[in-house]
């Protein structure tokens, strides 16, 4: 009888035969200088070790950080080589990518559970929203705050990681709106109300003045409520 564990290894196994076959076929790397392997070609069952060794992944981003992170390291928290990352992931930024991408839906569906289902007014839902984020588990915001500091300091290599989190939030925030909205009032407010947020988490991030953050998210809250009745 082969298990679950059994089967994985063995196709772990194939992936890295693969990728070393095609490796050599290719003269060992691209045009990049970068080593050529053979990559997954998206199958069902390819696709669910794919999400296996990405949800591995993520769950080692939210208990180490985005410090010293690497291929090596990915490899090691997924149970996998280097090379069978490789066959199903196109290296080590696009492996961080996405699991950010996961650690950040989390962040999202933890706020739009609750804010959607109670609350009935723009202000009202971000205002639910707020302790969702400065109350999140700590591994959570510490790797999405490295995340946005990677993006900043090297944008060529990392930008995705800060364009990826506008793609992701901006829906979330245009579905506080009222539905009567236009699209582009929509837009207009969740732009606002994005950068607004991010700025006062960086703010209690940075300075600790709890006292004035909330001040100034107060002023956020009334703003909202004069959008609205407008």
């Amino acid at each position: 009888m082969v298990t679950t564990s059994d089967q994985n290894a063995s196709e772990d196994s194939a992936s890295e035969d693969s990728a070393s076959d095609d490796s050599a076929s290719e003269g060992a790397s691209d045009q990049n200088g970068s080593p050529g392997y053979r990559r997954s070609a998206g199958s069902a069952k390819g696709e669910a070790r794919r999400r296996e060794l990405l949800d591995r992944v993520t769950d080692d981003l939210a208990a180490n950080g985005l410090v010293d992170f690497s291929l090596r390291r990915a490899a090691r928290a997924a149970g996998a080589t280097h090379k069978v990352l490789l066959y199903y992931f196109d290296g080590a930024e696009d492996l961080l990518v996405q699991a950010v991408a996961k650690l950040r839906q989390r962040r999202i569906d933890n706020a739009t559970a609750l804010t959607l289902e109670s609350y009935g007014t723009l202000a009202e839902r971000v205002r639910a929203l707020w302790p969702t984020l400065t109350e999140e588990e700590p591994g959570l915001r510490r790797v999405l705050d490295q995340a946005m500091g990677l993006a900043q300091y090297d944008s060529g290599r990392y930008g995705e990681l800060g364009r990826q989190a506008s793609r992701q939030y901006i829906p979330m925030l245009r579905s506080l709106c009222p539905d009567g909205w236009s699209e582009r009032r929509k837009d207009e407010v969740a732009e606002m109300t994005l950068a607004t947020l991010r700025g006062f988490l960086l703010e209690r991030l940075v300075s600790g003045d709890e006292a004035g953050v909330q001040a100034g998210f107060e002023a956020l809250i009334r703003a909202l409520e004069r959008e609205e009745s407008a």
